[in-house]
């Protein structure tokens, strides 16, 4: 499955991963290697939650670039 990550960078430092195709799917880490690595794990965990709570995996996102 290809899933869509968002990474950034918060004010202390910390690696944000967040997949907003499942949500509350987000994860942290004190590199982006480490931070994608943690998202991976917690892609995983949250879709088998959502399985066995017969959610659906994923919901639609889309990514809109705006110009402002």
């Amino acid at each position: 499955m290809k899933l869509i990550v968002s990474l950034d960078r918060d004010e202390d430092g910390v690696w944000i991963a967040e997949c907003p195709s499942i949500p509350g799917c987000v994860s942290q880490g004190s590199t982006r290697e480490e931070a994608l690595e943690n998202i991976k794990e917690a892609i995983q965990l949250c879709l088998e939650v959502r399985s066995e709570q017969g959610l659906p995996l994923t919901i639609e996102t889309r990514q809109v670039e705006v110009y402002a």
